[in-house]
């Protein structure tokens, strides 16, 4: 088993503030699988980030020229988690920070890593926490994850919310979803929700 990612080596309340944080790794589904078994968190939606308002849609998205990243919307109960816990799931499991405007076999800006911040206090700790990682040489290579302001969340369709729960038998979920899911619960078993 790879090695954990470490946690951010310092917490800020202020960041835990909103009780929301945005992450764009990849395809939303695999993403949105991800956070959904951590125990203090209440939502998750899928949805696009970074464009307008007029091409936030699936069809548009996957297009690769609307601006847009897939993203996911993930509200947390600070009592149970924190902003630097969540980086730390989001590095280690949920996607490659390593790699450019790309997942695997998705490739485009709309596949891109960032963390969209909600307030400064998450724009530091995203910050701090990227050149904690790269100071500590953790990935085979720098980290290509954006930190930037978060301008609009556009809510995706209704059929790509919970997507992997509702198509575990869909190929893509078996191959991408599923081995981001079991590396959660090998990483992070105390973290997972009991039921």
């Amino acid at each position: 088993m790879a090695l954990t990612i470490p946690a951010p080596s310092r917490e800020d309340p202020a960041a835990d503030a909103p009780g929301v944080v945005v992450l764009a790794g990849g395809c939303f589904w695999c993403v949105e699988a991800v956070y959904l078994d951590l125990a203090g968190v209440t939502r998750v939606v899928s949805g696009y980030t970074g464009g307008a308002a007029a091409t936030a849609n699936y069809r548009a998205v996957c297009g690769g020229a609307t601006g847009h990243a897939e993203a996911v919307e993930i509200h947390y109960d600070p009592a149970m988690l924190s902003f630097g816990r969540l980086l730390q799931v989001f590095f280690t499991v949920a996607h490659d920070p390593t790699q450019h405007n790309r997942q695997g076999n998705d490739v485009g800006t709309q596949y891109r890593s960032a963390i969209f911040t909600l307030n400064d206090a998450q724009a530091v700790m995203a910050r701090d926490y990227v050149a904690q990682l790269n100071q500590a040489g953790v990935f085979d290579g720098p980290i290509a994850t954006e930190v930037t302001p978060l301008t609009h969340f556009y809510p995706a369709e209704d059929t790509h919310q919970d997507y992997a729960r509702q198509h575990p038998d869909q190929p893509y979920i078996c191959a991408v979803a599923l081995p981001k899911v079991e590396k959660l619960h090998a990483h992070f078993p105390q973290l997972l929700r009991k039921n």
